[in-house]
């Protein structure tokens, strides 16, 4: 055993698990950390951002895009809570994100004596937004509470978790004994039982469809191998677009999916919470639907999951690869002969594409901007006109390359979870999209991006107002338009000021110049595109029910 701090004893921990980049801010509660940080700065980078949300959403981004655990350190109280959006977002989206927040001295924890970024029970708070989290009470104790987060981050349904360590614990001295770290995990496999009897199901259906969401990545050649053997449509949720190319015939976006949904017999859902389908939207979009001619078949890691809407007629508990594998195997000898779908589906692609194609000037951007990003670069999409169109109009061809903040939707995640991205990926070229809005959320971080020297390019497009939101209040609302004009600086010159490299886009073709030129770029690379008001696309994902369509009656 070495004698060494709390804070010694966390680093060194950390790196045995290969951690080596950490996103933070230090403060009075970390001292002691970034001391044992500063001792390991070969090993373990350390980026520092303007506010502890961007630290959050960079070690998202990174997490996000890698699958890699990425942690964030943060001193405790506002500090901790300036990253709960962030971490609501890894949360929906499944994202392994280590939190690592400071804490009073232990001895006066939960007694409100008023310390300096003391909050009540900020441990609950913390364990609200993970999947699990937990305190460090003695430096002897960081080896096994941080192996016990590694292996919740790892196993069952991945999602971010959560340490608590006092100033004094990570200042303190004592013999601490770094056990070698356990990386390799079993995961479950699915039940024979009910692996045949989907199987059945679905080799004798007639219109089989797949259904799949983030619990896919990771399972894509079972899962092509079982859609071809099947002739079934793949339907990808944003967390999913990849995992079967968008070139793929059998790879279909929501709209096309919902086209389907009707005539379909038997679903087979896949990591996914099948929420639209469903659930709906708890304010203004009903479900697709069901009825009884409609055999559902769910399978995820998640036991909560398979039952949280409705019981399905076969709920499969198991890792994606796995159950999926077992399909491929058991499937053909229920399956009966299958005409292949392309033409079919191809047609329905198109027919679907050229609806969305009508939406402009959006679809002209989504078009100049795949038109430059390469096959594996990286899309970071944000809560803007142009994001929301990529959701179901921007090809995919590789998992993970569309970054999404899923059913959170939160404003302004965009940009700092690029850099996050670009970190992570810094061979790949990455673009992000913004609106004046949620890009003005982060701004302080070009300063991040400048200092870091970290080459994004982030596009925003700018109609000096929260648009969705205006275009709601005109046309719902009556024109009841309040609180959605923005005043805006001229982002050109506002990146230049920060030191990075500032371009006007008036047109897509000027567009894709500009981009071409930001990749070449050694730092960031801001393009402002002025834009008006766009019209709605939203009835793309607001469809009316398809189901039930027919009874046994009629």
């Amino acid at each position: 055993m070495d004698q060494m701090t709390g804070g010694q004893a966390l680093v060194r921990t950390l790196k045995q698990y290969g951690i080596d980049m950490i996103f933070g801010l230090p403060g009075v509660q970390l001292d002691h950390l970034f001391s044992a940080l500063y001792d390991e700065r070969e090993s373990i980078r350390f980026i520092h951002t303007r506010h502890e949300q961007a630290s959050a959403y960079m070690a998202f981004g990174f997490a996000q895009s890698t699958g890699r655990v990425s942690p964030f350190a943060v001193v405790p109280g506002p500090g901790f809570l300036n990253t709960t959006a962030a971490l609501s977002t890894a949360y929906a989206c499944n994202a392994p994100v280590l939190c690592i927040s400071g804490e009073i001295h232990a001895s006066y924890i939960g007694k409100g004596i008023g310390f300096l970024h003391e909050i009540p029970d900020q441990l609950a708070v913390i364990r609200g937004l993970t999947k699990w989290a937990e305190r460090i009470n003695h430096p002897t104790e960081v080896p096994g509470v941080v192996g016990e987060a590694f292996k919740h981050l790892s196993t069952g349904r991945i999602r971010p978790v959560g340490l608590e360590v006092p100033m004094n614990i990570l200042g303190m001295k004592a013999p601490v004994e770094l056990a070698d770290p356990v990386k390799d995990y079993e995961p479950p496999g699915p039940d024979p039982d009910l692996i045949d009897q989907a199987a059945q199901l679905l080799g004798r259906a007639k219109n089989p469809l797949i259904m799949v969401g983030g619990g896919i990545v990771g399972a894509e050649a079972e899962l092509l191998e079982l859609a071809e053997m099947l002739q079934a449509p793949v339907v990808m949720s944003t967390q999913a677009f990849g995992c079967i190319s968008s070139r793929h015939y059998l790879a279909l976006n929501m709209p096309a999916g919902y086209r389907l949904w009707g005539d379909a017999d038997v679903v087979l859902g896949v990591g996914t919470r099948m929420r639209s389908q469903l659930a709906g939207d708890q304010t203004r979009v009903p479900p697709w639907g069901v009825d009884e001619f409609l055999k559902i078949i769910r399978m995820d890691i998640d036991p909560e999951e398979i039952n949280r809407v409705m019981r399905p007629d076969v709920g499969i508990l198991s890792d994606a690869r796995m159950g999926l594998g077992a399909l491929v195997e058991r499937v053909p000898t229920h399956n009966t002969r299958r005409a292949s779908r392309e033409e079919e589906l191809k047609t329905l692609k198109a027919t679907v594409d050229a609806e969305i194609g009508k939406l402009e000037p959006q679809m002209s951007y989504v078009r100049a901007i795949r038109e430059v990003l390469p096959e594996d670069g990286f899309f970071v999409e944000e809560i803007t006109q142009i994001g929301h169109v990529a959701r179901f109009a921007f090809p995919i061809y590789k998992p993970r390359t569309y970054i999404t903040s899923g059913y959170q939707g939160t404003l302004g995640f965009g940009f700092p979870t690029a850099l996050g991205v670009k970190l992570a990926n810094p061979d790949k070229p990455v673009l992000a999209v913004c609106g004046d809005g949620g890009f003005m959320y982060n701004v302080q971080e070009l300063a991040t991006a400048v200092l870091h020297r970290i080459p994004l390019v982030t596009v925003v497009f700018n109609d000096n107002a929260f648009g969705n939101v205006k275009r709601t209040q005109i046309n719902v609302y009556e024109g009841k338009v309040m609180a959605s004009d923005l005043h805006n600086p001229d982002f050109v010159r506002l990146a230049e000021s920060f030191g990075a490299a500032g371009t006007l886009a008036k047109t897509p073709a000027e567009l894709k110049t500009a981009i071409l030129k930001g990749f070449e770029e050694k730092g960031p690379t801001l393009i402002e595109v002025p834009v008006g008001e766009m019209p709605n696309p939203w009835h793309f994902a607001m469809a009316p029910p398809v189901r039930p369509k027919r009874t046994s009656q009629s």
